[in-house]
Parts: C-alpha cells; sequence; structure tokens
C-alpha cells in the first residue's frame, strides 16, 4: 500500500488540504451489540450508525458517480455502516464494484473487528488501503462492560468470554492487515464512566499489533450508556497524551454519518446525493 498516498488523500489519515469523501451505507446488520449503539435510518442525526437508507452493493457505483458531480474533491470511498462491514459480503462486493469502475479512488472500510482475524486475506486481496478498527478495550473485564455480547460462528456469547474473542480477533485482525502493509487507523470510544483509564494500554497493544494511528471519539451517551456523561475537552485531551507516546493520535475527528459525503467539516451533500434515491428497499437490521 502506498501510505504516503493515503496520508495525502485521506481526511480521516491526516490529509491536510479539502479531500472528499463517500460513506456507502450497504451493510445492515451488526455482530457484536455495544451498550452504547443506537442505530437509526433518519436525515436528522449527525453520528455514526445513521443512514438515510440502505443501497445494494450493485447500485454503489452509480451513487459514487452522482457524488462525484456534487463533490469533485471526492478522493475516497469508505463503508462505515451502518451494521459491520465483515458480517455480510456486502461490504467486499461494494469494493470490488467500485475498484473497477474507479480505480483512482481510496478504498476505506471500518469494521468492529470481529471476524478480521479470519477475513483478512479477502481484505488484503481486495487492495484495501486503509481499515479502521474500533477497539474499546484490551481488557475482558472492561470490554465486558461495553460489549453486552457477540453472534461468532452462529453462537452467542456474553460477558468476559464475548469480550475475550473480541478482542483476540481484532489484535490478531490488526497484525495481519498490517503486517501486508495496509494503514490501520483504531477508534476508541472513550467511556469516562468505564475505559478512561483504560486507554494508555489500549494505544500500547495496538500499536504493538501494528496500527498507525489512534482516534479517540467521545461518548454520545445513548442506549444502555446513556447515564453516562460526555468527557469535556480536557479530558479528551489527556486522553490523547496518554495515547500519544504509543502511537500516532488524529484529533480531527466529524463522527460521521454512515452516509456521508463531502468534504468533512467544510461541505456536505449528503442529501443531494441520497434523495431519490435509486431504489430504496426496507432491508434495515438491528440484529
Amino acid at each position: 500500500m502506498d501510505n504516503e498516498r493515503v496520508r495525502e488523500l485521506h481526511p480521516c489519515f491526516g490529509a491536510r488540504q479539502n479531500r472528499g469523501r463517500i460513506h456507502l451505507p450497504v451493510c445492515p446488520g451488526c455482530n457484536i451489540a455495544c451498550r452504547f449503539c443506537d442505530r437509526q435510518q433518519n436525515d436528522v442525526e449527525q453520528r455514526p450508525g445513521v443512514a438515510s437508507c440502505l443501497i445494494q452493493p450493485e447500485e454503489a457505483a452509480e451513487y459514487v458517480a452522482r457524488a462525484r458531480r456534487f463533490c469533485p474533491e471526492l478522493s475516497v470511498v469508505g463503508i462505515a455502516g451502518p451494521g459491520d462491514t465483515l458480517a455480510s459480503d456486502r461490504a467486499l462486493e461494494t469494493f470490488r464494484a467500485i475498484g473497477r469502475r474507479f480505480p483512482d479512488l481510496l478504498k476505506c472500510m471500518s469494521t468492529n473487528g470481529l471476524l478480521l482475524d479470519e477475513r483478512a486475506d479477502e481484505l488484503i486481496e481486495l487492495g484495501l488501503d486503509t481499515l479502521t478498527v474500533t477497539v474499546n478495550a484490551v481488557d475482558p473485564a472492561i470490554g465486558a462492560q461495553i460489549v453486552r455480547g457477540i453472534t461468532y460462528h452462529g453462537r452467542h456469547y456474553s460477558g468476559e468470554e464475548a469480550a475475550t474473542i473480541l478482542i483476540q480477533n481484532q489484535l490478531a485482525g490488526i497484525h495481519k492487515v498490517a503486517a501486508a502493509g495496509m494503514l490501520v487507523k483504531v477508534n476508541t470510544v472513550l467511556i469516562m464512566e468505564i475505559n478512561s483509564f483504560h486507554i494508555k494500554e489500549i494505544a500500547r497493544q495496538v500499536a504493538a499489533a501494528g496500527a498507525q494511528l489512534y482516534n479517540i471519539i467521545p461518548l454520545i451517551p445513548q442506549a444502555e450508556l446513556k447515564d453516562c456523561r460526555v468527557p469535556t475537552c480536557p479530558e479528551i485531551e489527556r486522553a490523547r497524551a496518554e495515547a500519544a507516546p504509543y502511537i500516532d493520535v488524529f484529533r480531527h475527528c466529524q463522527r460521521c454519518r454512515a452516509d456521508a459525503v463531502g468534504v468533512p467539516g467544510k461541505s456536505e451533500c449528503g442529501r443531494q446525493v441520497w434523495q431519490n434515491a435509486l431504489r430504496v428497499r426496507e432491508t434495515f437490521s438491528h440484529g
């Protein structure tokens, strides 16, 4: 992978110029149950896990072409949900189609990492340019307070057993794709009551696995963690300072929707792209 090109063109990996991205909402379902997650289908909320509609992989290229007309600065095609990108084959099918029609655009994916270890070779073969993995804990006792359970190879796991499987697969998967040259960013949701004292260890372990960039995201209190408080700016900065000795820290996250389009922090043209959708199907799943 050409990491210099990625850092030049990708707004979430340090690009300094005006660079745009489109998130294609092709993945409806998820295989883990995070206690802060509240996936929704609407036009108003500005946060991860939200999309106006779901599209089919075969429709994605037409949306990208439409987005380029509204946003010529488009340099990245990303898939970040609303569910997990490795819980089905939909993200990989989409990227294959996008790669054939738009070889100049970077391909970026986000995942919770539960299936990353076993699907790493597919991502490497696909030629994925960047990968973001959400790692909220590397200690199962802490992870169990954040993830209620997982569905893994047809079985449901909960508590520390679920967290152990998730963490092991995340770190092993990061190691595989990073060793192949893929640029890996790790996201951590900062929850003051649960993992705020754990940031240094997360940063240390994901960096040891091969991640190159670390993004600390303040909690949006909702779902089961609705009574937790929002981290203050000084608390976020303190967490970043604790991570910085181990890994490069990203500081400009916009907490984008799963169907965001445009230049982060400057222009958003999602409404123009997704209105009059080619085909909107009721395929959204909270499973």
